[in-house]
């Protein structure tokens, strides 16, 4: 079986995006807890490539018990729909960016931007708080509200294989005044990664940064290049 899927930690591996599953899908990572945790899900359109990916490394894509959405563009959020239905996945995602994936709204989710319908998905689980904690066996998952891209954006993180991974998507995507993006939101939203001082960053787009120092470079030069000072 060609392997695809790219070890980053013991426990984490990214399973999905262009290179691995499809050209529209954002990055997709899947968290080895005993029971499986994928951040994101793709378009859908590279599904059967994510679930070969996570067979490829010895994994029960049946023991996907959580997908967590971390906002509602469509290339993060479609294939959702399908892990729940093949495997009986839950679906957390906060409540803000949920009433986008629910009524299945095909601007907000960008969906016409990649010419991809998106089907309302009923989202399982819905997150309120400022940072909401989601156990998975003996193991802490932090859902972080950071705000900006979307309103109901966040940012995932939590302490395994002796460091801290940070799983924050699109953290340099452009703030677009017609999808509602907040910039004063995005640049307070950068200030909480910041001081998360995460060992790993897992990108949506941009890749795996690393060690701490890279990760922090990262987000700075991502708040300079929004025109904020640090």
């Amino acid at each position: 079986m060609n392997v695809k899927a790219i070890r980053i930690t013991q426990h984490i591996y990214q399973v999905g995006g262009p290179t691995t599953s499809d050209i529209r899908d954002g990055a997709v990572y899947l968290i080895d807890l005993g029971e499986l945790v994928l951040v994101d899900s793709g378009t859908g359109i590279g599904f059967e490539e994510i679930v070969r990916n996570i067979a490829s490394r010895g994994f029960s894509p049946d023991l996907i018990s959580t997908v967590i959405l971390t906002h509602c563009h469509i290339d993060h959020v479609a294939g959702a729909a399908r892990f729940k239905l093949h495997f009986g996945s839950t679906i957390v995602m906060h409540a803000l960016d949920a009433e986008v994936v629910e009524r299945g709204d095909q601007y907000m989710s960008a969906a016409f931007c990649f010419d991809i319908p998106l089907a309302p998905l009923p989202v399982d689980v819905k997150l309120y708080g400022e940072e909401e904690i989601l156990q998975v066996g003996s193991f802490t998952v932090n859902c972080l509200h950071t705000p900006g891209h979307t309103a109901g954006s966040i940012s995932v993180y939590l302490d395994i294989d002796e460091k801290r991974v940070l799983f924050g998507q699109d953290i340099n995507a452009p703030l677009l005044e017609e999808f509602k993006c907040d910039p004063i939101a995005w640049r307070n939203s950068m200030d909480k990664l910041l001081a998360l001082e995460a060992d790993v960053l897992c990108e949506g787009h941009a890749g795996i940064y690393r060690p701490k120092t890279r990760v922090r470079t990262y987000i700075e030069h991502s708040i300079r290049s929004h025109g904020f000072t640090l």
